[in-house]
C-alpha cells in the first residue's frame, strides 16, 4: 500500500488547490514545497520589519459573491471556502498609458472601458463591438489549434496604437509568448481583467496563504516544507513515488506537478523536453518603501499603471538586461477600503534578460541591479511624480531570483508558451497543474489545480 493516494509537487497556490479539493474526499495528500514557505511566485517575505509580497500587484476574475457563475464563486465553491466571508479590496482605476499622453483607463465596471475608446478612438468603436460579440462568443477552454490573437484584432481593429494598448496589460498579467498571444489567452486575459477586474484580499497574502493552508490541513492533508523533489520514481511507466534531495523515497498512487512543464518533465528524466517548453518572457521587479507623507509629491490616481513609451509595445524578451522603455507601476495599497498606513509601497517591473543575469558575476550582478533600477526610477518618475529622494527602503529581483523561488525554467513567470492544456504527460499518473495548463492569474491557478484533481485523479478513484 503507497505512502499518500496523491503527493502534490509544489505548495503555491495551485497546488494548496489541488490538495484541498483532492482532501476534501478523504484521500491522504501530502504536498512538498521545497521552501520553507507557501505560495510560490505569490508569496512573501520580511525586510527591516516591512512584510513584501512577491508576485502579487492584484487579483484578476473579481466578482461580487452572488455572482454564483463567476470564476472567483466557482473556486471558492469546490474549495469550500465562504465567499461571503473573503473580504475583496477592488481597484479604484487603472491606466494605460502609452507615449503621446495615450491614455484609456478601465476599471471593474466595463462600461468605462467602452466609453474611454468610444471617446478616444470614436473610428474603433463598431470595430470594438464587433470584438466584444466574438469574446463573449468563445469558448477559450476548448482544445483548438493556435490563432493569432494580433490577427484577430486586425480584422476588427484599424489602429495599431489601440491594438497594442489594448495587449499591455493583457501580455504582461499573463502571456508566455512573444511579440503575439494565442486567442483563447486573449479571451481569457480580456474576461479577467477587462470584463472582471482586479482586487485584492481583504488582508495579506500571508494571511490569505494561512486560510488555504489551514483548510486544506483541516481535511486532514499534510504539508512538507523544505522538502525538494529529486525526481520520480517510475513502475511500468508510471509514478509510484518521489525521491527527495536527501534520498527518503516517498510512494503514491499519483502525482500532481505545479513546477512547470520543464521542471516537471526533468523529474521524469526527460531533459530534451525543456528546449520545447521553456518559455522566454521574465521579468525584473522592484518595491520601494516611502513614508506615508511622500503620497503627496507622488501621482497616486490609479491602482495600476501599464505603461509603454517606445514607438511601439514589443513584448519580449530584450536584447539589454532590462527594457525600462515599457513596464507595470503598481500601487498595492490604493485599493477600496485600504487605509492609509505609515508607509507605502511602490512596485515597478519590467521584461529582463534571464541569460545575461544569469551569466553575470556577482559584482556584475550587484552592479546591474544598480544601474538598470536608477533607469528604470528615472523613468518611470516622469509618469508618476520623482519618488526617489522619498525612498526609506528599496529591494528587487531579477529572472534568476525568480528560477531560485519558483523553479520556473528561465525565470519564466508565465511559464513554457507550449501549454499542456489537459494536464497529461507521458506518464500516466503524473499531471501537470498551474500555469502551464494554460490557466492564468492567481485564480485561474487555483482552478487548474481543482480541475486537474476533479478530471483525472478524483475520476480515477470514481472508477
Amino acid at each position: 500500500m503507497a505512502d499518500y493516494s496523491l503527493i502534490i509537487i509544489g505548495g503555491g497556490l495551485s497546488g494548496l488547490a489541488a490538495g484541498i479539493r483532492f482532501a476534501r474526499f478523504g484521500g491522504s495528500v501530502l504536498i512538498l514545497e521545497k521552501h520553507a514557505i507557501p505560495g510560490g511566485l505569490n508569496s512573501y517575505y520580511y525586510r527591516k520589519g516591512f512584510l513584501l509580497e512577491t508576485g502579487l500587484h492584484a487579483m484578476t476574475n473579481f466578482a461580487g459573491p452572488g455572482e454564483k457563475r463567476a470564476p472567483l464563486n466557482r473556486l471558492f465553491r469546490q474549495l469550500k471556502l465562504s465567499r461571503q466571508e473573503f473580504v475583496t479590496r477592488e481597484q479604484y482605476s487603472s491606466l494605460i498609458y502609452f507615449q503621446g499622453n495615450n491614455t484609456l483607463s478601465f476599471s471593474n465596471d466595463f462600461a468605462l472601458l467602452r466609453e474611454e475608446i468610444a471617446c478616444r478612438f470614436p473610428g474603433e468603436r463598431d470595430g470594438f463591438e464587433k470584438l466584444l460579440a466574438i469574446v463573449d462568443a468563445y469558448d477559450p477552454f476548448t482544445p483548438k489549434k493556435w490563432v493569432s490573437t494580433r490577427t484577430v484584432l486586425g480584422r476588427y481593429l484599424h489602429d495599431p496604437l489601440l491594438t497594442d494598448m489594448l495587449l499591455l496589460p493583457l501580455m504582461v498579467y499573463g502571456n508566455s509568448e512573444e511579440h503575439d498571444m494565442d486567442f483563447s489567452q486573449f479571451v481569457i486575459m480580456f474576461r479577467s481583467i477587462y470584463q472582471e477586474g482586479f482586487f485584492r484580499p481583504g488582508a495579506t497574502m500571508k494571511d490569505f496563504l494561512s486560510l488555504l493552508v489551514d483548510k486544506f490541513i483541516s481535511f486532514g492533508g499534510e504539508i512538507r516544507y523544505n522538502s525538494k523533489v529529486e525526481s520520480v520514481a517510475l513502475r511500468d511507466g508510471k509514478a509510484c513515488g518521489v525521491v527527495l534531495a536527501g534520498g527518503e523515497t516517498i510512494s503514491c498512487d499519483a502525482v500532481v506537478s505545479t513546477i512547470g512543464a520543464p521542471g516537471t518533465f526533468e523529474l521524469l528524466a526527460l531533459p530534451r523536453q525543456e528546449e520545447k517548453y521553456a518559455g522566454r518572457m521574465s521579468f525584473v521587479e522592484s518595491i520601494y518603501i516611502l513614508p506615508r507623507q511622500a503620497r503627496e509629491t507622488v501621482r497616486i490616481d490609479n491602482t495600476i499603471i501599464f505603461y509603454c513609451l517606445a514607438d511601439r509595445f514589443d513584448y519580449g524578451r530584450p536584447r539589454e538586461a532590462v527594457d525600462p522603455s515599457w513596464g507595470v507601476i503598481c500601487f498595492p495599497e490604493h485599493f477600496v477600503g485600504i487605509p492609509p498606513a505609515d508607509y507605502f509601497q511602490i512596485r515597478i517591473t519590467h521584461a529582463a534578460n534571464y541569460d545575461l543575469w544569469k551569466k553575470a558575476s556577482a559584482l556584475d550582478y550587484k552592479a546591474m541591479k544598480e544601474e538598470w533600477g536608477a533607469k528604470s526610477r528615472r523613468i518611470t518618475s516622469k509618469i508618476i511624480g520623482n519618488y526617489q529622494q522619498n525612498i526609506v527602503y528599496e529591494d528587487s529581483f531579477t529572472p534568476v531570483t525568480i528560477e531560485k523561488y519558483t523553479a520556473k525554467a528561465q525565470g519564466a513567470v508565465y511559464g513554457s508558451p507550449v501549454k499542456v492544456k489537459d494536464g497529461i504527460t507521458p506518464c500516466g499518473n503524473l499531471f501537470i497543474a498551474g500555469t502551464d495548463q494554460g490557466f492564468l492569474g492567481i485564480v485561474g491557478a487555483m482552478l487548474s489545480g481543482v480541475s486537474i484533481v476533479n478530471q483525472h485523479i478524483l475520476k480515477a478513484i470514481d472508477h
